[in-house]
């Protein structure tokens, strides 16, 4: 396209300078006194079709070689010397080889014996007609200068048409191969999907009967595999243009305890910080595509992971508000090796792996920048990363989201003037950026929650700040309560609550008040401790389990190991759970029976899941009943739900099945009256 761009613009330079030139010989043979008035409009005209790209580029290059061509006619027919003659042709040759089209290169061609013709005639009437041999060979010398520059043209024509052939038949091919790679890798991801669902799934069951270390480890490599086949399914979905958004409203607050909740594990297995700051003020519920937020989270935190050796991570999240709503900020700075410009700049450009060493030295599979430039790109936001070779990196995403609650994310409840203590002995961290991190912390906290956050960096510094007899609570670590035990001890039981975030299995001295919470500190439990909620509630990750108890439900698909899984999923939440293995024997299974929930596979054999849905459809509209039927189904491609819910489906869960999306869809689709949760109604 730029090639084009720059030989159309070559063309039409090189025939403004043939109008110039022109002009000036009109001026002083004293032509036509009006032609210079024509040339002129002319001229302007293509340039304006030229700057504005209006019309389609052939019509462009037609109109300016027929421009070209009337001005060689117009000055070739003036009685002009035959050096003349010859070069405007010549000149004129070039011009029209430009455009690339054989067919305009004959053209002009052709025009060259109208000229001749045309003069000849004119000399004739004039009576200054030459016919010596030398004339006849001066006329022939002419001639065969003008076809050598047509064949040399057109030979370069030629070579240039067909290398832009094969290099489109090669970009074809690449296209194709491209194109066939990407069908596999969404196929196999499809296709994985069913054992990872039976994995994950048996797994999840066997962990409700007992905690095992074997299972638990299997479970997360189960995770751990569903993750890369989501990862694999975004890559090519976000390579094609296929990438489709799910908006819906969500608690920006749940998001990041969700996010900060599925770190515990990395975080505690690793010898880094995870420093987490959170702006209070963020606006409480907001709209967006919540799935999506959450892969670019796991994805930028996952590389700042695997990336850094020693240090921390400071994840940053605040907004700024925007004519739409806000921008979600998400900052995520690591103290790793850094990534190089060339690294950067493939990353920007969806390439698969930035640096091939850097992956195969830290695993994970490479693609999980080019995922979060895709998804952010289609979410309408932007992606910056700023990093030097060696010294950390900063990736900063800003997407766009409207705002549903205005309302703060985190309030205090007691509107009092109290004063909090965050107690961190900085000297224990060797890296100085995770000392930066956790003072930033510090103070965007304090204001966020318009509160005295005081920062005690040593037993010193906490003993002069405690004579501000205004501090109510102390939040500090479990590395700063092992070392000052017998000192925290003593302040939990005189009048100050003592916040200690910790891993689990933390047990506080017999006796003592120190109140415990999951690491890291942050926000969220910090401000559950102070309004006085239990701070274990939702901060390790675990969702609070539905009581479906009574619900109907029928289980449909081909395959007997998520028959299994599903079953096994749904009576753990109380369903009735009966299952069936086509569409055919559904649709007999809801003729004889009442369902109140149906859990439809697609592709099955004889009849599929939306076949089969729009049958029961019409039955139940027959019958007056109301079944709520939802795809359950290992097609998960991003454009999936709305398929299935355009179908007629009422809600959407891919495989392998996740508890938090399962309990998300079945609070959406069923009746508030059949859903309970831990023995309340929900409502």
């Amino acid at each position: 396209m730029v090639d084009e761009l720059k030989s159309e613009q070559l063309m039409f330079s090189i025939a403004t300078l043939a109008a110039i030139a022109c002009v000036i010989h009109n001026v002083l043979e004293g032509w036509e006194f009006w032609m210079p008035w024509v040339i002129l409009v002319c001229t302007v005209l293509l340039w304006w079709l030229h700057i504005t790209q209006k019309f389609q580029r052939d019509i462009r290059i037609t109109l300016c070689f027929v421009y070209s061509a009337f001005l060689v006619f117009y000055h070739d027919i003036h009685g002009i010397s035959v050096l003349e003659l010859t070069l405007s042709f010549a000149l004129f040759l070039s011009v029209t080889a430009l455009a690339d089209r054989l067919l305009l290169l004959d053209l002009a061609l052709l025009e060259y014996p109208f000229v001749m013709l045309f003069q000849t005639y004119i000399t004739i009437n004039n009576k200054t007609a030459d016919f010596s041999a030398l004339s006849i060979v001066y006329a022939f010398f002419q001639l065969l200068i003008i076809l050598i520059f047509y064949l040399i043209a057109r030979i370069g024509l030629n070579y240039r048409i067909n290398e832009r052939l094969g290099k489109q038949k090669w970009m074809e091919a690449v296209s194709a191969n491209d194109r066939d790679m990407e069908d596999f890798l969404s196929n196999i991801s499809h296709e994985l999907r069913t054992p990872i669902n039976v994995i994950s799934g048996m797994t999840a069951i066997l962990q409700k009967t007992g905690h095992n270390q074997e299972i638990a480890s299997i479970q997360e490599a189960g995770i751990r595999l569903a993750h890369q086949i989501d990862d694999i399914q975004d890559y090519t979905e976000i390579m094609r243009g296929e990438i489709v958004l799910d908006e819906e409203n969500y608690m920006f607050i749940s998001l990041i305890n969700d996010v900060v909740a599925g770190y515990n594990s990395v975080y505690l297995k690793s010898n880094l910080e995870l420093v987490v700051d959170v702006d209070p003020q963020t606006p409480s519920i907001l709209s967006g595509d919540y799935k999506k937020l959450h892969k670019i989270f796991r994805h930028i935190i996952d590389n700042a992971f695997k990336f850094t050796k020693e240090g921390g991570i400071y994840v940053r999240v605040f907004t700024m508000p925007q004519d739409y709503g806000v921008n979600l900020i998400i900052e995520v700075t690591d103290t790793g090796i850094g990534m190089s410009r060339e690294d950067m700049s493939r990353v920007s450009k969806g390439l698969y792996q930035a640096n091939k060493e850097r992956n195969r030295s830290t695993g994970g599979i490479g693609i999980g920048l080019p995922i979060v430039y895709g998804m952010v790109h289609k979410m309408g936001g932007f992606v910056m990363i700023n990093s030097d070779g060696g010294s950390g990196t900063r990736v900063r995403v800003a997407i766009p989201q409207n705002v549903i609650d205005p309302s703060p994310c985190l309030t205090l409840s007691r509107q009092t003037q109290d004063a909090y203590v965050l107690y961190f002995r900085l000297e224990r961290y060797k890296v100085p950026e995770v000392r930066d991190f956790l003072r930033s912390m510090a103070v965007n906290l304090a204001t966020g929650l318009k509160r005295k956050l005081y920062n005690a960096c040593d037993k010193n510094e906490l003993e002069q700040v405690l004579d501000d007899r205004s501090i109510t609570y102390i939040f500090t670590g479990q590395d700063e309560y092992e070392a000052d035990k017998d000192a925290l001890d003593a302040l939990s039981v005189n009048g100050y609550k003592v916040v200690v975030a910790a891993a689990p299995g933390f047990k506080a001295t017999p006796g003592s008040r120190v109140i415990s919470v999951p690491i890291p500190l942050y926000a969220l439990p910090i401000v559950k401790v102070i309004n006085g909620e239990n701070p274990e509630e939702d901060l390790r990750g675990e969702v609070r389990k539905l009581d479906l108890s009574g619900i109907r439900a029928l289980v449909v698909d081909d395959e007997p190991m998520n028959i299994m899984v599903a079953e096994g999923i749904f009576r753990n939440y109380g369903m009735v759970v009966d299952s069936v293995e086509s569409g055919k024997d559904a649709i007999t299974k809801f003729e004889n029976e009442e369902m109140d929930v149906i859990f439809m596979d697609h592709m099955m054999p004889e009849m599929d899941g939306v076949a089969a849905m729009k049958i029961i459809r019409r039955i139940a509209a027959r019958t007056q009943r109301n079944p709520v039927i939802i795809a359950l189904t290992a097609n998960a491609l991003s454009s999936s739900k709305e398929m299935f819910i355009r179908e007629g489906f009422d809600g959407f869960i891919a495989k392998p099945i996740d508890m938090a999306d399962f309990e998300h869809v079945m609070k959406s689709v069923l009746p508030r009256a059949m859903i309970r949760s831990e023995g309340r109604d929900e409502a």
